[in-house]
C-alpha cells in the first residue's frame, strides 16, 4: 500500500536539479510496464537521499510502491550508469538469486525524461546506515552475530548462483579479470582526479606488480555492503533482498569481497577511518573483517591465503576511492550539489592513508 502519507526512512523531497517528469513516467509505465496492476493516476514522488551515484527516487501510487532509477547529469565515466544493463541482470538473476528485486521495466527512450531509466518494485524492510537504530531488534550481540552470518550467506549464494541458468555467463570476458579491474580503476582514478586529492602512485604501483592468481569466476554484485541489503522488519537477522547491482558482472568473487570489505569499519579502526564509517559495522557483537573472511571461506570450502586478502582488501579501498572520487568530481566541477557528494574529496584522501596503513 502506498506511504505517501508518512515519511519514509531514507527520502525527502526531490532536489530540484533531480526533477523529472512524473505524468510522463506513469503514461510510460501504463504502456510498457511487466506488470501494469496498481499503476494508476499521478503517484507521489520523493528522492532517496543516501546515494551519490545513480538517482533513485520512490513512486508512491494509490496501491503500489515502485522504485526508479536512473543516471545522474553531468559527466559519467565510460561504461557508468547503464540503466539497461542493471535492469538485464537484475531480471535474469531472480531465477537463481531470489534476493533480487522484481524488475517492472525498462525505457531507453531518453525523450521521455531526458535520460533512460528503469523501474522496479519497491522492497520494504529495514536498511541499516551508519548506525543501528534503538529498538529494531538488534540491540542484542547474538542478533547482530545472526545478521553478519546472513549477510556473508547472501554473498556465497549470490557467488554459487547458477550461471547459465541465469544466462550471465556472457558476462564473463574470460581470464585476466584481476589485470582488468587494476588497469580500469587506475584509468577511472586518473581521468576523475582533481588537484585537491592524492594520486594514488604507491598504491597503484603495489598493486600492479603483487595480482594474485585469480579464482574462478563467478557471479559478483561489487557493491555489496549493508546499506544495499533489505532486511526483514520482523526478524532483521533476515535479508529479504539485495540492491544497486550497477556494477555486477561474472568475475573474481574474492575481489568482490574484498571491495565489500572495503566499507567494513571495525571497532579497532584508526579514527580517520571511522569518520567516513558509512555501515554499524563497528558495534559490539558485528564482526571483524578476520570472521567474515573466515566465514566466507568456510561456507565455500575454500582456502584464502593472506597474500590473496592482503591484494583483495588493498584494491577495494582503492577501488572505492576511485568511486568516491568520480561522484566527488561532479561536485569540484559543480554539477550538483549534492552534499554528500561534496563530503567525497575527504573520504578519497582518508582511503589514500588507509591503503598505505593495510600495506605497511
Amino acid at each position: 500500500m502506498s506511504e505517501s502519507q508518512r515519511p519514509v526512512e531514507g527520502a525527502a523531497a526531490v532536489r530540484g536539479e533531480d526533477a523529472f517528469d512524473v505524468e510522463a513516467v506513469t503514461a510510460w509505465l501504463a504502456a510498457n510496464a511487466l506488470d501494469p496492476t496498481g499503476i494508476e493516476g499521478v503517484p507521489a514522488v520523493q528522492q532517496f537521499t543516501g546515494g551519490a551515484s545513480n538517482l533513485t527516487y520512490l513512486l508512491s501510487y494509490a496501491a503500489r510502491d515502485l522504485i526508479l532509477r536512473r543516471p545522474p547529469a553531468g559527466t559519467k565515466a565510460k561504461g557508468a550508469h547503464d540503466m539497461g544493463r542493471e535492469f538485464g541482470i537484475q531480471q535474469a538473476l531472480a531465477p537463481v538469486f531470489p534476493l533480487a528485486p522484481t524488475m517492472v521495466g525498462y525505457c531507453a527512450d531518453e525523450s521521455v525524461i531526458g535520460s533512460e531509466f528503469y523501474v522496479m518494485d519497491r522492497l520494504e524492510g529495514l536498511i541499516l546506515r551508519r548506525d543501528i537504530p534503538d529498538g529494531v531488534g538488534l540491540d542484542a550481540e547474538a542478533d547482530r552475530d545472526r545478521l553478519c552470518r546472513s549477510a556473508i550467506d547472501a554473498l556465497v549464494a549470490l557467488h554459487e548462483a547458477d550461471l547459465d541458468r541465469s544466462g550471465l555467463r556472457s558476462l564473463d570476458r574470460g581470464p585476466g579479470y584481476v589485470e582488468r579491474q587494476v588497469g580500469g580503476w587506475v584509468g577511472r582514478y586518473g581521468r576523475a582526479r582533481t588537484p585537491d586529492v592524492g594520486d594514488f602512485a604507491a598504491t597503484i604501483a603495489w598493486l600492479q606488480a603483487n595480482q594474485p592468481v585469480e579464482s574462478p569466476h563467478t557471479m559478483i554484485h561489487n557493491d555489496f555492503r549493508f546499506d544495499n541489503l533489505v532486511l526483514d522488519r520482523a526478524d532483521p537477522t533476515r535479508i529479504v533482498g539485495v540492491l544497486d547491482w550497477e556494477l555486477a558482472t561474472v568475475g573474481d568473487p574474492i575481489l568482490d569481497l574484498g571491495s565489500g570489505l572495503a566499507y567494513w569499519c571495525q571497532a579497532d579502526d584508526p579514527e580517520d577511518v571511522q569518520a567516513i564509517r558509512l555501515q554499524p559495522t563497528n558495534a559490539p557483537g558485528m564482526w571483524t573483517r578476520d570472521q567474515v573472511w573466515t566465514a566466507y571461506a568456510d561456507a565455500r570450502g575454500i582456502t584464502v591465503s593472506p597474500t590473496e586478502r592482503l591484494f583483495a582488501e588493498v584494491f577495494g579501498t582503492f577501488r572505492l576511492a576511485g568511486i568516491a572520487q568520480q561522484i566527488y568530481y561532479r561536485a569540484f566541477h559543480k554539477q550538483t550539489t549534492n552534499p554528500m557528494a561534496q563530503a567525497m574529496g575527504y573520504v578519497v584522501r582518508v582511503l589514500e592513508a588507509h591503503a598505505q596503513q593495510l600495506l605497511a
